[in-house]
């Protein structure tokens, strides 16, 4: 149908939100779909391909907010977020416009400049438990980095082993990623690649710097992620990254392994990228990964646990970040309470970098 070359073509130029604040169903419900960012309204918004009449045909009887409410499509994706009334409806789509430009051919504006750049907060010191089996909460990090007040998260209920939302960093309008551990170990799963492209592209059209907070041990494993698509999903999401042309910061504050440690930045062009005292990286994680990567040499050893003890700690002084910024790997090993200031820097010199203009490939709803 005609209609859908203009929706593909709204989506690479201007902004595009929707609120589903009734019953949405058949093209409705894909236009819904077709957006930057929509909302649902809890308890009276619906979305369906068919509404339980046609769906009653097949033999399946549910009513409106079974088939297609709040709680179903906030949760796979479909919609990006949920909210109590329609007034905040509003006022959540005037909030996601208001870090974006009105077109691709302009830059996001800069924003309130009053929150100090030079801000440290003491507990990002212990932000990371030493223990690296332990979890932490993302979001309070995030919120301490960006302005205050400034972050809007996007996608809240799905692809929930990343964060994903924007801010403003000095007033800047950035996109922001950050692994949350409390999902699959921060480790990603299908929707959680998803996620990360689809964002990534979102940042990439409307020319939003990228703020990557990384906390990841790899992409998904076990029989039910390789059934799920996980490799496929995951390549998707390196190649947002490495099609991206924005301006692009890193902060490893934990753990960058596997494959999936390859999309934490487009490792061909200049990007900035440091790494908190917490972090450590490789092709493995040491945990598992050892009994994987020296399994010949643990088993054939006279006593394997000294020998895995030995690799160990062999393994361990290679991952040190202190050993990549001897050689450059990363720009610096930070102090976290510095983070804010070092953003701050990024923010002003990606500011000039930006380049209004079409992107090079459009943007996959």
């Amino acid at each position: 149908m005609k209609v859908w070359s203009q929706v593909v073509e709204n989506l690479s130029t201007v902004p595009v939100v929707s609120l589903a604040l009734g019953s949405v169903a058949g093209m409705g419900a894909a236009r819904v779909a077709s957006s930057h960012y929509s909302v649902m309204v809890k308890g009276t918004s619906q979305l369906f391909n068919a509404g339980p009449p046609v769906v009653a045909r097949i033999g399946q009887i549910v009513d409106k907010n079974e088939l297609g409410g709040s709680q179903v499509h906030t949760r796979n994706g479909v919609v990006d977020d949920e909210v109590a009334t329609e007034e905040e409806a509003f006022e959540r789509v005037r909030r996601f416009l208001s870090y974006l430009p009105s077109s691709v051919h302009e830059l996001p504006a800069r924003g309130d400049t009053s929150d100090d750049s030079e801000r440290r907060d003491e507990w990002l010191l212990a932000a990371i438990p030493r223990d690296s089996r332990k979890v932490y909460k993302i979001r309070p990090i995030v919120e301490c980095l960006v302005d205050r007040d400034s972050f809007l998260e996007i996608g809240r209920q799905w692809g929930r082993a990343i964060v994903t939302g924007l801010a403003r960093i000095n007033g800047w309008p950035v996109a922001v990623v950050a692994s949350d551990p409390y999902f699959y170990g921060g480790g990603w799963d299908g929707p959680s690649a998803e996620k990360f492209t689809r964002f990534v592209d979102l940042a990439q059209t409307f020319h939003l710097p990228v703020v990557n907070l990384v906390d990841i041990a790899g992409f998904q494993i076990g029989v039910e992620a390789e059934k799920a698509g996980i490799m496929r999903y995951g390549v998707r999401a390196l190649a947002a990254v490495y099609q991206a042309t924005v301006p692009w910061c890193s902060i490893i504050i934990r753990r960058a392994y596997g494959v999936a440690a390859a999309g934490h930045q487009h490792m061909g062009r200049f990007n900035f990228r440091y790494a908190w005292p917490s972090a450590n990286w490789g092709s493995l994680p040491i945990e598992g990964g050892l009994e994987v990567a020296y399994k010949a040499e643990i088993e054939g050893a006279d006593n394997p646990e000294q020998k895995r003890n030995e690799i160990e700690q062999r393994v361990r002084s290679l991952t040190s970040p202190f050993r990549t910024a001897e050689a450059f790997g990363i720009d610096e090993v930070i102090d976290p309470r510095h983070t804010r200031a070092l953003l701050c820097e990024f923010a002003e010199l990606a500011a000039p970098l930006r380049e209004a203009g079409a992107p090079r490939f459009g943007l996959r709803p």
